[in-house]
Parts: C-alpha cells; sequence; structure tokens
C-alpha cells in the first residue's frame, strides 16, 4: 500500500512527532548521518537543537497531511525546502547519505512493529521527501543566496535596530514575504527577517531586527552590526498579501512585526484607489514605536490608511532619552494603552476584513485567539510560520 497505508504513516508520524518525545529518533538520524558523512556536519551550527526540533515539527506536519491524503501542500513544501537549503551548499550526495540515514534510523525505531507494510511504507517516504527536495534543487538554476553591504545601521531602540544593505544583485520579492539571513557574527546560523521596503531594482534593502532574550543572532546584529559588514540572504519564502478586491484590511504588528506590513502599505501606494487599511502598532513602551514618523508621513498622503499606536505601558523608562523620539506631528490617532489583543478587540471583531498579524509567536497567537473568540472567521486570519 505504501503511502496509502494510513496505519503505518501514523506509525511513523507517531515516532517523529516531538509531543511524543521523538527527541531520541532525531538524535540518533543526525548521529548516524553524520558518522557516515562527515561533510554533512558542516553543514549545520555547533548547536543542533534547533534544527533537531524544526526537522521533527516539519516532519510530523507531512506525516499529518500524507495521512490525510492531502499530498499538494508537502510536496510544494518539501520543493522549496530543496531550493532553499542549496544555500547550506547541499549536494546530491549528501541526499544520497540523509537518505540512507533516515531510512536506518527509522527501521531501528520501530522494529518491534517491522513488516512488509510498515518497510514499504517507510521506503516509500523517505523516497518521497528526498526525491522532491532532491529533484527541486537540481531542477533549479538560479544563484541560491544573495549577498549584500551594510550601509546604514540605526539604534532606534534599546532593543530595536533598522539595517540598510546594498545588494551586490537586486533581490525579487513579493510585498509581505521574508527571507532568511546569515551574518557574519555567527556562521551557519540563519534568521527570519523580513523587508521593511518593497523590492528595490537598484538593490537597496531594509531590515528591522528586535534583539531577542536567549536570540544569538538578533542579539549580535542589534549590539555588532556596523557599515561594511557583509551579510547572506536566500530566496524568498511567504504568501503574507492584501486581495485588493478582497475587501477592507485589518493589520496588526508587534513590535519589528510591522516591517512586513510596513512594505505591503508602502506597496499599496502605488495605486490611486485601495481598500481602507486599519493598522495598530503596539510596542511595550512608547518610545518603543520606532516608526511613527514614516506611519505618519504615509498615511497624512493616503486616505485610506488609519494607524493607531498600542503600548502596554503608558510612560517611557529612563533609557528613553538615549534613543531617537518616535513622536510624529499631530494626526495620528490618539495612542491606546493596554495589550494589542485587547485594544484591538475593543473595537470589535473585525470579521468582514481581511486580518494581518505579525509579530512575535505569542503576540500572534493571544491576538489570533481573541478575534477568533470574538467571531473573526480563523480563514480570513493570515500570519507568518510561528517561529520562535
Amino acid at each position: 500500500m505504501g503511502l496509502d497505508d494510513r496505519d503505518a504513516l501514523r506509525m511513523m508520524r507517531d515516532a517523529v512527532d516531538p509531543a511524543l518525545g521523538s527527541d531520541e529518533l532525531i538524535r540518533s538520524f543526525y548521529t548516524r548521518w553524520f558518522a557516515t558523512d562527515i561533510s554533512a556536519r558542516d553543514l549545520f551550527p555547533p548547536d543542533m537543537d534547533a534544527q533537531r526540533a524544526a526537522f521533527a515539527h516539519a516532519m510530523t506536519w507531512v506525516f499529518n497531511e500524507l495521512i490525510a491524503q492531502r499530498a499538494e501542500e508537502p510536496v510544494a513544501f518539501l520543493a522549496q525546502l530543496g531550493r532553499d537549503h542549496r544555500k547550506y551548499g547541499v549536494t546530491q550526495s549528501h541526499y544520497d547519505t540523509m537518505q540512507d540515514a533516515l531510512l536506518t534510523t527509522l527501521r531501528s525505531h520501530l522494529r518491534e512493529s517491522w513488516d512488509d507494510k510498515l518497510a514499504e511504507a517507510t521506503h516509500d517516504v523517505v523516497a518521497l521527501v528526498i526525491g522532491v527536495m532532491r529533484g527541486a534543487a537540481d531542477a533549479e538554476t538560479g544563484p541560491p543566496y544573495c549577498d549584500g553591504t551594510v550601509i546604514e545601521h540605526i539604534r532606534a531602540t534599546r532593543d530595536v535596530s533598522v539595517v540598510r544593505l546594498q545588494l551586490d544583485r537586486p533581490l525579487y520579492y513579493h510585498p509581505g514575504q521574508y527571507v532568511t539571513v546569515h551574518v557574519p557574527q555567527w556562521p551557519r546560523r540563519w534568521r527570519y527577517l523580513s523587508p521593511a521596503i518593497p523590492a528595490d531594482r537598484g538593490g537597496g534593502i531594509e531590515f528591522h531586527i528586535r534583539s531577542v532574550t536567549g536570540g544569538m543572532v538578533s542579539t549580535a546584529i542589534v549590539g555588532e552590526t556596523k557599515p561594511g559588514d557583509r551579510w547572506r540572504l536566500s530566496n524568498p519564502h511567504g504568501a503574507l498579501h492584501i486581495d485588493r478586491d478582497g475587501g477592507d484590511v485589518l493589520m496588526v504588528a508587534g513590535s519589528t512585526g510591522l516591517a512586513p506590513l510596513r512594505t505591503l502599505i508602502m506597496d499599496l501606494t502605488r495605486f490611486g484607489v485601495n481598500p481602507r487599511v486599519h493598522l495598530f502598532f503596539g510596542a511595550r513602551f512608547p518610545c518603543e514605536l520606532y516608526d511613527l514618523r514614516t506611519l505618519w508621513q504615509v498615511a497624512s498622503q493616503n486616505p485610506w490608511l488609519s494607524v493607531t499606536p498600542v503600548s502596554e505601558f503608558n510612560t517611557d523608562p529612563p533609557w528613553a532619552g538615549e534613543y531617537p523620539d518616535v513622536q510624529p506631528p499631530r494626526g495620528l490617532h490618539v495612542r491606546q494603552t493596554g495589550r494589542l489583543a485587547d485594544v484591538v478587540t475593543r473595537y470589535g471583531n473585525w470579521g468582514d476584513r481581511q486580518i494581518l498579524i505579525c509579530g512575535g509567536p505569542e503576540m500572534v497567537e493571544t491576538t489570533k485567539a481573541a478575534l477568533i473568540a470574538k467571531g473573526a472567521p480563523a480563514e480570513r486570519i493570515q500570519h507568518d510560520p510561528l517561529t520562535t
């Protein structure tokens, strides 16, 4: 039965599911792979915890989709994964050793239940995963990444930096998409960042980065980036978008989650007629609403845009004076105080809007849940994958 054997697929899904304790299996897979192919170890950072977790979650999702007999999205996901992995230097021989290691690890872990049916299903799943990734990578002819030079680093707040780069070649992406970024301070570690401006034919690009507690890459970017640094950017991902014929829009941005929404707003300014857009831009302190001046400038010239600033606290901390004043001229909505989810839902359920939420995983989940509880349809809500 192979890929049609749902019982076998469930058995493999449960084996790799981190919620069911797959740590030993995932660790064994990487240990076996690196032991048989030393060159594969050089593709990954020294600390493998995040990589192992990401792999386990991805495989669990693929198995769930296959169990539901939905192949289109997993194939598209795996193809994108294969294309994207070119930036690490993955070669065709790496796929060979990865396939052998994954098959061997699953067979070893499931040995008590191993029979011909499970063997066939395991072989077919691994062949699908590796085959799609390998084929997509081999078929791609464009460069796997784009390099650029930091030309400006602005400390907008204590925890937020605005970094502008000049790329060696233009990088084309749709407004709302994100890329993975590699910085010199942390070799082989890639971080997801969303461009804060639409794609520029001249090769300019801007990122807004918030230093996250425990986040080694974001902390290094905010604290150590300087003009002249060379960054490497992957090809774009993501499908966050606005349907200009799909009705009015609610946007909710927490801190630097503003970046992709800002890009979408700037792209809309190219058109004479747009749906109404209401943006709630939130931070902890008023001084951390770092881009209000830009938003004021855009809103003052585009009557379809409304911006409501939101801060959890009503007053600034003592260190606020060390950073630029973020207050715009009069004209924006009065700043509200409270949690973003509470302030947004105070206005209603926004069920008639296209809803886009960007920010930290906790803020996105909380705001999404609050909107759904108020009656907003879940299918109308967009956000990027929730990564930490």
